[in-house]
């Protein structure tokens, strides 16, 4: 049982901003499995923030609100990702010299349009759901796409090896290969999604459809995976989900 409060924590203070409490060891082995977890207590965090300030605000400026918030409970974590895996990955340059570039702090122009585009493409997503299904489809939605989201990293590295041998943000989850085990708790999300009929059934072929391209396009640009990759990962996997949810036909 200690372990396990142990790996949750150590997930809780890589993944956001939130307080787990002092002197938490770092279990990089331990805490891939609570990956879904942490993105469950983002979605009821979402869910909370969502229904106080939807009275004060029309959808639009709510759905903008609620994005804003992610990337402030994030630490805009997986946002940074995103911004130099898109720098690294279209390139147009060799794979050492993709991964280098990943490696530079400073974000580059494709960085800054892939990070815009993602935002833009969460808020219009957001705002679709809120005004396209019924009031519990919303707060459930909220509640459970950050999970499937953060869930998406787990598959990225049990399928894809890691790009950098010696050093790297995401090299300590990569020491031993992850089994079914590590998976358990993306049950949770699925379980949840049963109850919101075709909305439900979309969520999960559009998040299984996501995960196959890309990592297929990951793996056909430099055939492994990087700690920024993983984080853009999680942004393109909830935008999609938000999006595709939020469609009016469904």
């Amino acid at each position: 049982m200690g372990n396990f409060f142990t790996d949750l924590r150590s997930a809780i203070l890589f993944i956001t901003i939130l307080p787990a409490g002092k002197n938490v060891a770092y279990s990089p082995l331990g805490m891939i499995k609570f990956f879904p977890v942490v993105g469950l207590i983002l979605g009821g965090l979402l869910l909370l923030f969502d229904m106080c300030i939807t009275p004060l605000w029309s959808d639009f400026v709510v759905a903008i609100l609620d994005v804003v918030f992610l990337v402030i409970v994030t630490g805009a974590f997986h946002l940074d990702g995103l911004g130099d895996a898109a720098d690294g990955l279209f390139s147009h340059r060799s794979k050492q010299k993709a991964l280098e570039i990943m490696k530079d702090s400073r974000t580059g122009m494709m960085g800054l349009v892939a990070i815009f585009c993602v935002l833009a493409i969460k808020i219009a997503g957001i705002y679709s759901v809120k005004t396209s299904g019924a009031h519990f489809q919303t707060l459930a939605l909220l509640l459970i796409i950050p999970s499937y989201s953060r869930s998406a990293m787990i598959f990225g590295i049990r399928f894809l090896e890691y790009g950098r041998k010696e050093t790297g943000t995401g090299l300590d989850f990569f020491e031993t290969g992850i089994g079914l085990k590590d998976f358990f708790f993306v049950l949770i999300p699925v379980v949840i999604s049963l109850f919101l009929g075709y909305k439900g059934l979309v969520l999960n072929l559009v998040f299984l459809g996501t995960l196959f391209l890309v990592l297929g396009f990951y793996k056909k640009k430099l055939n492994c995976i990087t700690g920024d990759m993983l984080g853009a990962m999680t942004e393109v996997t909830e935008a999609v989900l938000f999006l595709a949810t939020g469609a009016l036909i469904f």
